[in-house]
This record gives structure tokens, C-alpha cells and sequence, in this order.
């Protein structure tokens, strides 16, 4: 039977810490993707768009869907 140094004893505490701490939620509640889904549609139509779906699936809303904007979002004015 091998004995373990207690250099890597400690090497391998460390990572198992470091691995810990990595995985370990901030404390913040996180927000759901339906929830995210529909907090991006409020904010997508309080400026004149529909959120529509992108072609890909990553698990998060920001990346799954863009606002299209549908009008009156014009730079363009018309000279008077």
C-alpha cells in the first residue's frame, strides 16, 4: 500500500475546494426561462417590437430570442 505525501494531500484538497466553490450558487435566486422569456417580451414591446425566436436553442432567453421592431423606431424623420 502507497502512501500519499502530504504535499499531495494538500494539492488535492485544494483542487476538491476550488472545485466546490466553482459549482456553488452566488445566493441569488435565478430566474427561470420562462420568467426571462417574458420580462424580454415586456421590455421588447414597451419599445415597439415583438420577440421572436432565434434558430438556435442555447437554454438561455437573451440568446434564444431577438426584438424585432416593428415601427416607429425610425432615425428617419421627415423634413418639414
Amino acid at each position: 500500500m502507497t502512501r500519499v505525501s502530504p504535499i499531495l494531500r494538500v494539492i488535492l484538497s485544494t483542487a476538491a475546494v476550488l472545485g466546490l466553490v466553482a459549482c456553488s450558487s452566488t445566493g441569488e435566486p435565478r430566474e427561470g426561462y420562462a420568467a426571462a422569456t417574458e420580462r424580454l417580451a415586456a421590455d421588447c414591446q414597451t419599445r415597439g417590437g415583438i420577440l421572436i425566436p432565434t434558430s438556435g436553442q442555447t437554454g438561455r432567453a437573451e440568446t434564444d430570442n431577438v426584438c424585432k421592431i416593428t415601427g416607429g423606431a425610425s432615425r428617419l424623420t421627415s423634413g418639414t
